[in-house]
């Protein structure tokens, strides 16, 4: 159920229509190395990818807005007023769109009418690929258009964002929308999150596919750890600072870490603050990689950063441990590594497109035998940014 017709089919019947509507695609995302660098000064590498929200829309004439998603049948339709966006937590899952709709009002865009929409999202849940912010940008492109607003890609990213930290009350970076809304078929968006300045970087894996490996853990711990590692990382920051003049820890090269981590006093905080500082020199180092199309060279980038963010960061736990650890053993392997915040959700791995059957079924029987359930598996395109279809 992912075409555009049959989609459009069922926005005919559910709104009860015969008018047809307009298709939008945001995708979810996947970050290829760099992780727990944003909030510490350094770069993310994420990618779009071929998995993500549709969302079908038409104007009204009256004020009203109407969601439906398909993913969510049984919470029905949801309606609201344009004169009231306010977050309602019995709206559930549309207070995303709302959200988007609220703060694009609030920035004094002109949404006069109101619209029926339609939302279908293929990404699986909890499993940390940023299915909430896709649906924001699908929100956000559909709205931009119907209306037309005009607004640029990096605006609508921003409000996206916005609508997590100021909305919903996530604090959350702009790594998730910034992918969304700018990615590329065929390449990877180097990112510093502080300045948002931006680089593509080749991705054409030719011999080759991603394979997106889902712990179906969910994560639990992921919030509360994500905490005490931000705050790990700026008492090891504050204690560097006593010597050194750096506003982050994204400013120091290797070496100029190994030469002061003795300020560091707790020796946890020396292991965090390693971990932020080493991966964000690798996902420099990725950036030349694949602009040389080493492939090679970087499946052993996302080796190290997933040892790096077991050991030094402590945010694996038993399960993407074993998926990744097992991914490492197979047949065809380039590099393999858990991606997002970590304690559950997935892993990725580049893997041989001759070996890719054998892989799962090696990975999945190992995985099944150590942590008791299975995992899932997905092959994922790396795809354009939001836009209509």
């Amino acid at each position: 159920m992912n075409t555009v017709a049959a989609l459009s089919k069922e926005f005919r019947s559910i709104f009860n229509t015969s008018k047809t509507p307009r298709a939008f695609f945001a995708p979810g995302r996947i970050n290829l190395i760099g992780e727990h660098t944003d909030y510490n000064g350094g770069h993310v590498f994420p990618a779009a990818i071929s998995y993500g929200t549709y969302a079908l829309g038409l104007k009204r004439d009256d004020q009203k807005i109407r969601f439906y998603s398909m993913n969510f049948p049984d919470i029905g339709m949801i309606e609201c007023e344009l004169a009231d966006l306010t977050f309602d937590q019995s709206h559930n899952w549309a207070n995303y769109p709302k959200g988007m709709l609220y703060l694009l009002k609030e920035a004094g865009q002109q949404i006069l009418h109101g619209a029926d929409i339609l939302f279908y999202g293929n990404i699986p849940n909890g499993a940390g690929l940023s299915s909430s912010a896709s649906i924001e940008l699908a929100t956000g492109v559909l709205i931009n258009e119907l209306f037309e607003l005009r607004m640029e890609p990096i605006s609508l990213i921003k409000l996206g964002q916005k609508v997590e930290n100021a909305y919903i009350g996530v604090n959350s970076g702009i790594m998730d929308q910034f992918a969304i809304g700018m990615g590329k078929k065929d390449h990877a968006i180097l990112l510093n999150c502080q300045t948002l300045d931006y680089k593509y970087a080749p991705f054409t894996l030719n011999e080759h596919v991603m394979i997106i490996m889902n712990t179906n853990k969910q994560r639990t711990l992921a919030g509360s750890k994500y905490n005490e590692r931000r705050i790990e990382c700026e008492k090891a920051l504050s204690d560097l600072q006593t010597t050194l003049s750096i506003s982050s820890l994204g400013q120091l090269t290797t070496e100029e870490f190994e030469t002061h981590r003795h300020l560091i006093q707790n020796k946890v905080n020396q292991k965090r603050a390693k971990h932020a500082v080493y991966e964000n020199i690798r996902t420099l180092k990725a950036l030349e990689k694949l602009q040389q199309g080493d492939l090679t060279a970087f499946g052993i980038l996302m080796n190290e950063s997933h040892l790096s963010l077991r050991d030094d960061y402590e945010v694996t736990g038993l399960e993407l441990d074993t998926i990744v650890q097992t991914a490492w053993e197979q047949k065809g392997v380039l590099g393999a590594r858990m991606t997002g915040a970590g304690f559950g959700g997935c892993a990725i791995a580049i893997v041989e497109k001759e070996a890719v059957e054998d892989f799962k079924k090696n990975v999945n029987t190992i995985y099944q035998h150590t942590v008791g359930y299975e995992a899932s598996f997905y092959t994922a395109a790396i795809g354009d940014g939001a836009k209509e279809i």
